[in-house]
């Protein structure tokens, strides 16, 4: 016999339709998100940003997505189209995109909220009870069902999906809550200075996680109220829930493990420093977000490749690789490996050394190289020899990014620009031995 609770939850699920929001920069990433979009960003080894929220609406029973692009889109079209456009609209499941397309005047998408005012007219072709606006460049995994279930049983017009973080890294960072004894919003900041604590928790705030659920009609008549206001931002947190929560009924929603009451995990990797760290955390024994949970899995798109391969058992060339994730098509060849993260087609040669780093796809690590607590940016080349992550002073004159914690970042063309700087100097050199 069905379960009653299940069966109420996946009606709900059923008439939400759920708009991810994938149009941003992700500027705190420098060089990463230069020629791609934030979720369009790799990460774990084999996955996107957005195959999180996309794997977690698909798991939940929800089938109607949307997803808002924006920034440097192209990417993150390819891969969207590649991992998830098998799905039927004439079997009710869909996951389409929505690219800006000026569709409410002559303007681009400026806020979030403006985001989802723009494409009113697809949402409410869908005929939803309600939507679901999700951000597309979190890590984290949910049932929705949960959420959207809540919102309906307190009568809700908006339910504000939350985690509890400590005020130092909210600040500046997050939009926080007040909320009262039946989590009703009573207040919200968006990125304050200084957050308001939790009663009881002094040290920690309630922050948003950019998720939220509306009843359909209400959303719609705040968007175009939100439109018409002069000064208006055109954004969930600066403008619309600030607008609302005095004579509407606003909840907060704590994202928690369903177990217990501890805090679920979940990360804004919107920083090098964030980036690194959530990679590095997925090498550990036992880590917080288990990607080889199998009841709950996040889907992808990746190429058929050839097993990982590790090659040569020399005593001083052997290709060994320990407390790492190695990806398909990879070839440790002569190499050592080391509580590193390596994503498909990376190749290491023989002698290279590679610690606490995150190396995108095809890259190529020439030998005798060394890198440490760094990140690799996808088609790189290191060259023979060469030192990353070790002396902090050269990384800088070789045009590397260092971050806030010591993260070093090198791209394809802060290489491309070492070897024309190399090859000048080369030159220079020569010439002076000539005169």
């Amino acid at each position: 016999m069905p379960n009653y609770e299940n069966r109420y939850i996946s009606n709900l699920t059923k008439d939400t339709y759920a708009l991810i929001l994938a149009g941003g920069r992700g500027s705190r990433l420098h060089e990463l998100t230069d020629w791609r979009a934030k979720p369009a960003v790799y990460f774990g080894g084999k996955f996107r940003l957005i195959d999180f929220p996309l794997s977690n609406c698909i798991n939940s029973g929800i089938r109607r997505v949307g997803i808002a692009t924006q920034y440097k889109s192209h990417s993150l079209i390819r891969h969207v189209n590649r991992a998830w456009g098998h799905f039927k609209r004439e079997l009710g499941d869909s996951v389409e995109i929505l690219p800006a397309s000026q569709r409410c005047g002559d303007g681009w998408y400026c806020g979030t909220a403006d985001a989802v005012f723009q494409n009113m007219d697809i949402i409410r072709d869908e005929l939803p009870k309600y939507v679901m606006i999700l951000s597309g460049d979190h890590v984290y995994r949910m049932d929705y069902g949960a959420l959207i279930a809540k919102h309906a049983e307190t009568g809700a017009d908006m339910t504000v999906c939350c985690i509890e973080t400590n005020l130092e890294e909210a600040a500046n960072t997050f939009g926080v809550m007040t909320v009262d004894s039946d989590k009703r919003v009573i207040r919200f900041d968006e990125k304050p200075a200084i957050p308001s604590s939790i009663p009881g928790k002094p040290e920690l705030c309630l922050a948003s996680m950019g998720n939220y659920v509306f009843n359909t009609e209400f959303l719609f008549e705040q968007l175009r109220k939100d439109a018409e206001r002069k000064g208006s931002g055109r954004d969930f947190g600066h403008d619309i829930i600030p607008a609302i929560i005095e004579q509407h009924n606003v909840f907060a929603f704590p994202f928690t493990n369903p177990s217990s009451t501890e805090q679920a995990y979940w990360r804004d990797v919107g920083s090098l420093d964030s980036f690194w760290q959530a990679n590095m955390e997925l090498v550990s024994p036992e880590p917080k977000l288990d990607l080889y949970d199998e009841s709950w899995p996040i889907w992808t798109y990746q190429e058929q490749l050839a097993p990982a391969k590790f090659i040569f058992n020399d005593d001083n060339r052997r290709g060994v690789a320990v407390d790492s994730t190695i990806s398909g098509g990879c070839i440790i060849s002569g190499a050592h490996v080391r509580k590193s993260l390596l994503f498909s087609r990376v190749h290491a040669h023989s002698h290279s050394i590679i610690e606490e780093s995150v190396i995108l796809p095809q890259v190529d690590i020439g030998q005798y190289s060394k890198i440490k607590r760094a990140i690799i940016d996808r088609g790189c080349k290191i060259p023979d020899n060469l030192s990353i992550g070790y002396d902090k002073q050269q990384d800088i004159a070789n045009g590397f990014r260092i971050s806030a914690k010591g993260i070093v970042l090198v791209t394809p063309s802060m290489l491309t620009a070492l070897a024309e700087k190399k090859a000048l100097q080369d030159k220079t050199n020569k010439d002076l031995e000539l005169a």
